[in-house]
């Protein structure tokens, strides 16, 4: 294969890798040449080992800066839950790749959605997972509303995330007003609130609002708001 960028990054000399294999490099140069995706590889801590041009452009590094970071760092809190359950899930040997969706966080705060492919390379000399490569498309990037995604912004109050939770768990009214120690109408003023700074017209959309801005946390049950929007 003619020396690249990407596969003379891929390419470290034979004693850095004691896992490294022919098959192990010719998986990550393909990777890392990918025309319009942002592509990292990890170790099996998912620490970031490498990534290319257009991953640390994306994530607004320089590679000796994005190596060495947690890869789950760069996704938003209401979605690093269940993608660790995937990557442990490879790891475990109970799959060889997975595609999922995740929203993507850079250094500036700001968010949006990317389908990642996950992909297990395996060393030559042991069955175990040696690295895992990481493959974003750019070109099916959705931006989202940063402004509220990000998720150091205080978005709820306490009483708000709980109210929040109850509605998304199916609760009505008056038991969750006895839950939390509130009238009906106190239950109502929050509720209302809550639709003002959501932007949405009931409760449904409400729900359904805070699932894509992240402030509910994907894959719990039951329903949770992520810390990083609590007051």
């Amino acid at each position: 294969m003619p020396a690249t960028p990407h596969s003379t990054l891929m390419d470290p000399a034979p004693t850095a890798d004691p896992t490294g294999s022919p098959e192990r490099a010719a998986v990550l140069a393909d990777g890392f040449d990918r025309a319009g995706a942002y592509v990292a590889c990890l170790d099996p801590s998912l620490t970031i080992q490498q990534v290319n041009q257009e991953f640390e452009r994306r994530f607004g590094g320089s590679s000796s800066e994005l190596c060495g970071s947690r890869f789950c760092d760069l996704v938003h809190p209401s979605v690093q839950q269940p993608l660790m359950h995937q990557f442990a899930r490879m790891l475990d040997g109970k799959r060889h790749r997975f595609a999922t969706e995740v929203i993507a966080v850079d250094q500036e705060r700001t968010a949006s959605t990317l389908p990642l492919n996950a992909l297990a390379v395996r060393g030559g000399r042991t069955p175990d997972v040696a690295a895992i490569l990481v493959v974003m498309n750019a070109a099916e990037e959705e931006a989202g509303e940063a402004d509220i995604m990000a998720p150091r912004k205080k978005l709820l109050s306490e009483i708000d995330a709980r109210i929040l939770e109850g509605i998304a768990a199916g609760v009505s009214t008056i038991p969750l007003a006895s839950r939390l120690y509130l009238s009906r109408q106190g239950v109502e003023y929050h509720v209302t609130g809550l639709l003002r700074k959501l932007k949405v017209p009931n409760r449904a959309a409400l729900v359904s609002r805070a699932y894509s801005m992240g402030v509910l946390k994907v894959g719990t049950w039951p329903p949770k708001v992520v810390e990083d929007f609590i007051k």
